[in-house]
């Protein structure tokens, strides 16, 4: 693959597994499953199902807009199902007025032993959460997870009620000389270009959830940046132009 080299070994690992599905799925004529993947190896996955001119490959968390999917590769023949994907979806219900994290159910489902890769997206309300995980091993989750820090929970396996997440923004626009990456991410930041260039030659920049280290890189309407240390943002709209010759670029931060 072209740009294997470039990958680290943990990626190329992750690329060995695609290419086994899609070979799998194309002799035995029916779907192949890897994940649950974060958005840089989906963004390495969509990379190897292009160079292989697989088509017919769909990512889904359990709901409309997961973060951690799982990538199922189908035959040519067969139409992708979201039923067909081996994920499940569990509901812990506890005190409304107590105050549990991402964090502290992440934490609760790692300490079974159950591997990161295992567990979809876990999407916090007031007062439950739905944690998305292998069908194999989900009953396992809602039976051992009865407390999550102090906090007794009540597991309801399977949970069917339909899930939704809203994701909130703060939005604000600026003007660029270009639509190259350091220019970009100087408006993005509100730093000066040298902060910005080091930040990126630094390794600190993903431009679609894979590393960027060229400041020259030329940033699309729709991008999606993520900087160490700063979060992450969408590039919503880039231009018009203003009269002095500048790109307006109106950037969206997520809260």
């Amino acid at each position: 693959m072209g740009f294997i080299s470039n990958l680290s070994e943990e990626d190329a690992l992750l690329c060995a597994r695609i290419d086994d599905a899609c070979e799998l799925c194309e002799m035995r004529s029916c779907p192949r499953f890897v994940g649950f993947l974060d958005q840089h190896r989906q963004a390495v996955a969509r990379a190897v199902l292009h160079e292989k001119g697989c088509t017919n490959g769909v990512f889904y968390g359990g709901y409309d807009g997961a973060e951690r999917t799982i990538l199922g590769v189908f035959p040519s023949f067969l139409p992708p199902d979201p039923s067909l994907f081996p994920l499940s979806a569990i509901g812990f219900h506890y005190r409304s007025v107590a105050s549990l994290s991402h964090r502290d159910f992440l934490g609760a489902l790692l300490a079974t032993g159950v591997k990161r890769e295992k567990i979809g997206d876990i999407v916090c309300r007031e007062g439950l959460a739905v944690v998305f995980a292998d069908e194999e091993l989900a009953p396992f989750l809602a039976e051992s997870v009865d407390k999550v820090g102090s906090e007794g929970v009540r597991a309801e396996f399977p949970y069917t009620e339909p899930v939704t997440v809203c994701r909130e923004f703060h939005e604000y626009q600026d003007t660029v000389a270009s639509a190259r990456l350091d220019a970009v991410l100087k408006a993005t930041l509100r730093v000066s270009r040298e902060q910005a260039v080091k930040r990126i030659v630094g390794g600190m920049v993903s431009c679609n959830h894979m590393s960027c280290l060229s400041v020259s890189h030329p940033v699309k309407e729709g991008d999606v940046l993520s900087v160490r240390g700063e979060g992450r943002f969408v590039i919503a709209a880039l231009g018009p132009v203003t009269k002095k010759g500048r790109l307006v670029i109106k950037i969206q931060k997520y809260v």
